[in-house]
């Protein structure tokens, strides 16, 4: 369990942290209630974590790799007139948010969705010039990960969320998810990502066993090398710790070295991950 001390500690510092989870490699998880609240809850950019295990599922099974190109796999959904600069961008610039674009675009956690010209995002972001060539500016954007969404949904012809939901939700036993889809009917990719802090935990859990659930593998070791080694959202925190965050404070973090990952839920607007790293 987490000690009273780093409760009184969160509390002390006066974070809005509602909940926090630990885990290790051995499956072990804990649960603190700081601030009570809704037990499951947004964890808003975190949901790209779970986007990249989707990628790396569809990796492993052949269908796709970093350098695959964007276009070739929306064939069917191509504008006329788009700009041949989105002939370059691959599935490592979505990742890495170096598709071209000048500014953030579909940001829907920030933007009034009902103000976009069109119900089609897709058609949206594809319409869009981009302003730099893909791979040389870092850009983050929430467009990029609905890009990727609809990869999955084009190379499977099944959404995202039903896409992990036997290989992840299910075999880790989540009490409960959903993620917040376009109108359309897809899957969001960026955020919108429903949880609970004990089960957004499990994922850290996953790669700090190297892809390996309770004895299943879920994804090759290759693919979480290739995560960590090129920071596919989970960046380097120091200190052997990898963490994607929210933009509340929502933040998902593992440690390889240690054997541990630790999860929380917040309304924040930074996110308190050394306090959180503090705790032994």
């Amino acid at each position: 369990m987490l000690t009273i001390t780093f409760k009184e500690k969160l509390l002390e510092n006066k974070l809005n942290i509602y909940f926090v989870s630990q885990g290790d490699k051995d499956y072990n998880i804990t649960k603190e209630t700081i601030v009570p609240a809704n037990p499951c809850c947004n964890g808003y950019s975190v949901a790209k974590a779970f986007t990249v295990t989707a990628i790396g599922i569809l990796y492993d099974k052949g269908l796709l790799t970093p350098d695959s190109f964007l276009t070739d796999i929306l064939t069917d959904h191509i504008p006329n007139n788009i700009d041949p600069k989105w002939h370059k961008v691959t599935i490592h610039h979505l990742m890495k948010h170096k598709v071209g674009f000048g500014c953030g675009m579909l940001d829907i956690d920030c933007e009034d969705a009902s103000l976009y010209p069109t119900t089609d995002y897709l058609e949206l972001v594809l319409k869009t010039n981009l302003k730099y060539d893909p791979g040389t500016v870092h850009q983050y954007t929430d467009a990029a990960y609905y890009l990727l969404s609809r990869v999955i949904y084009e190379l499977t012809k099944t959404d995202l969320s039903d896409v992990l939901r036997p290989i992840l939700m299910d075999l880790m036993k989540f009490k409960e998810y959903s993620w917040s889809v376009c109108p359309k009917g897809y899957s969001i990719g960026a955020t919108g990502l429903y949880l609970r802090t004990e089960d957004m935990v499990k994922l850290g859990i996953l790669y700090l066993n190297k892809g390996m659930w309770k004895g299943t593998r879920v994804l090759s070791e290759e693919w979480v090398d290739l995560v960590i080694s090129n920071e596919y959202e989970f960046s380097s925190l120091g200190n052997g710790w990898y963490g994607k965050g929210g933009m509340r404070g929502q933040l998902l973090m593992f440690n390889i070295e240690k054997g541990k990952a630790v999860a929380c839920h917040s309304y924040e607007n930074t996110i308190p991950y050394k306090i959180l790293m503090d705790d032994e």
